[in-house]
């Protein structure tokens, strides 16, 4: 039996009989520096492993100065598409001597056949391998993973519902009867409102009614729904976004039932980073900062349990956002959270931010508002954010600068002349006012500003090409036949990877007026609007999924040594956002190589479509 390390995908997607069955079947053979392994339209025979050596894969039908399309080193597999297609498409050639672990063709083909997530492997597109490559590390987690596939339809309760006209007596005795904490009103149109055992004690104590008053007069009528086979971790994001603690479960209009915060909090019961219920329960700036010092820990929770990115990037931005709010809270008067919005911006108004970053805000006013000692209330606003974590922004872009802080008026204004000149630093403001979100005070604020921005630029196709060039900024990493270059100090994944992305999809969501500021829901947008194929906006999704975790990752290893190597804040960033490719597994090379050429496709598609070859 050889001894072969048989630890990665794809076959953890066996089970020790199958995988005891390669170790008997297969052999090791010897190939010499520029031998062919397999070439150009033979007929696959087995299934390589390569143990030692680099092997190249090669177009023949390319020029040879671009022939070479592939690059596999030790761990990597070739050879099994050439199996399951009859024939080999391209050319195997070892670059060095090589050693390699030989899979017979019938002894593939009967793994295919007794394991179908085995042989789907082999054909899936680069979503489904990332996907499969979260669900097996987190196999063997047990509360998180769990949870991260738990349905609102596990654990909703079932509806308590009463005519609105019901007096106040018989809905307490009600839930005394039912051991219930709220209930649903419904009124003579059907619409639903919420009465909770809070209100009825402020009513009959704080407010006087009587008890023959009926519950339509304390209801809330402004609920937030989810649907029976939404995940609960998506509930969670809800209940932080809109500071309630009890959803609807409808479908289709039909009321199915009602999760609370004590259901959801539930399957967190033995875990020690539920930082969402100290969030909410922080009275003061201390116990605030408590809460937000937690984030790391939750991050690394979320991370080792193989939670998706997408997921856990949706709950820190809500965590982040009411870390931010409950400062503002603190910190500015409530007499003028109406007449003003605050903003984040970047990845933290894009909601994929997940470690905290420097400060990116800015402020709204309400035209008119008069507020003599704004200057000092942002300047406290800016250092308590510090205090909890939030570092000054190297740009000054935050509320404590006059620059950022405006009338309605005012930043219209702003755009317009922004959009007028289309220099570098008035399309990078642009770029940010996209991105940006109201995270506390009055949002229709900062709604009517982004509408101007829409309609001052959406339409203006000289803006757009001056506006996605940026996209084009950073040259991918990937060398002249199509591998990834592997310098010793690693590639930088924001500028290869990430910013291409998010830039160019930013650029087309302003061309279509899409208004989400995630990246992920302006692709979902882009492809419900038909301006990209879905599959390929998927992909997209998934490289930048992988760019941010192989980044996060990168950046929870720097956390932990930049305080020993006792490095600057700049050099920690620039460390943080490079990734040496020679120390990652194979599985995740091979995803970085694959996500790197979609991102050099679609700067392609971005180049061609805003005449950027031209300019």
């Amino acid at each position: 039996m050889v001894d072969v390390d048989l630890s990665q995908l794809p076959f953890t997607l066996l089970d020790d009989e199958g995988r005891d069955h390669i170790r008997r079947g297969i052999d090791l053979a010897y190939f010499d520096r520029d031998e062919i392994i397999l070439e150009t339209g033979q007929a696959g025979e087995f299934v390589y492993l390569i143990h030692k050596g680099e092997v190249a894969e090669i177009d023949p039908t390319l020029p040879s100065s671009t022939a070479r399309i592939g690059h596999y080193t030790a761990g990597d597999l070739f050879g099994a598409i050439s199996i399951l297609n009859g024939k080999s498409r391209y050319r195997f050639k070892a670059e060095q001597e090589c050693l390699c672990y030989l899979m017979p063709k019938a002894l593939f083909q009967q793994l295919c056949r007794h394991y179908p997530d085995f042989s789907s492997f082999f054909r899936q597109s680069l979503t489904h391998k990332a996907r499969l490559m979260t669900e097996k590390r987190a196999e063997g987690g047990v509360t998180m993973a769990g949870f991260m596939l738990a349905k609102v339809s596990e654990c909703m309760r079932a509806p308590l519902l009463m005519a609105a006209t019901t007096d106040i007596a018989s809905a307490v005795k009600q839930l005394n009867e039912s051991h219930a904490d709220s209930l649903l009103v419904s009124t003579q149109d059907d619409t639903l409102g919420m009465v909770t055992k809070t209100d009825l004690l402020n009513a009959l104590v704080l407010k006087g009614s009587a008890v023959t008053s009926s519950v339509d007069k304390i209801a809330h009528f402004n609920l937030v729904t989810v649907a029976p086979d939404q995940y609960l971790f998506e509930v969670l994001v809800l209940m932080t976004r809109h500071k309630v603690a009890r959803v609807v479960v409808m479908e289709q209009n039909v009321l199915k039932g009602v999760v609370e915060l004590t259901d959801v909090l539930s399957y967190f019961s033995s875990r020690s980073y539920v930082v969402s219920l100290q969030i909410e329960q922080a009275t003061n700036l201390e116990a605030l900062s408590a809460a937000s010092q937690r984030t790391p820990e939750l991050v690394k929770a979320l991370m080792a349990q193989g939670v998706k990115l997408r997921f856990a990037m949706d709950l820190l931005a809500a965590l982040n956002g009411r870390i931010i709010s409950k400062a503002w809270e603190f910190t500015v008067d409530k007499r003028y959270h109406e007449q003003s919005c605050m903003m984040v911006m970047g990845s933290e108004g894009r909601g994929e931010q997940i470690l905290k970053t420097d400060q990116d805000n800015g402020l709204i006013l309400a035209d008119e508002t008069q507020w003599p000692d704004l200057a000092s209330h942002m300047q406290t606003l800016t250092d308590t954010l510090i205090q909890l974590g939030y570092p000054p922004c190297p740009g000054n872009i935050m509320v404590s600068n006059p620059e950022w802080v405006a009338t309605v008026s005012q930043w219209k204004g702003n755009i317009a002349k922004w959009a007028r000149e289309r220099d570098g630093d008035s399309l990078m403001k642009l770029a940010i006012m996209l991105d940006a979100h109201g995270v506390a005070g009055n949002p229709s604020l900062l709604e009517s500003v982004r509408d101007e921005l829409f309609e001052r630029c959406s339409g203006d196709e000289l803006l757009l090409s001056y506006f996605a060039r940026t996209a084009l900024r950073f040259s991918t990493p990937l060398t002249l036949f199509g591998s990834l270059k592997k310098p010793q100090h690693g590639i930088d994944i924001k500028k290869g990877g990430i910013f291409p992305i998010v830039h160019g999809v930013r650029t087309m969501a302003l061309e279509r007026r899409i208004k989400a500021t995630s990246t992920f829901d302006r692709l979902d947008a882009l492809a419900t609007d038909g301006r990209l194929d879905r599959r390929f906006a998927d992909d997209l999704g998934e490289a930048l999924a992988l760019f941010s975790e192989l980044r996060l990752k990168q950046q929870l290893s720097t956390l932990e040594t930049s305080a020993d190597a006792k490095e600057t804040n700049a050099q920690s960033s620039r460390r943080a956002n490079r990734v040496v490719v020679q120390n990652l597994s194979s599985l995740e090379r091979d995803l970085l190589r694959e996500a790197m050429h979609i991102v050099k496709d679609f700067k392609q598609r971005l180049s061609h479509r805003y005449h950027l070859e031209y300019s």
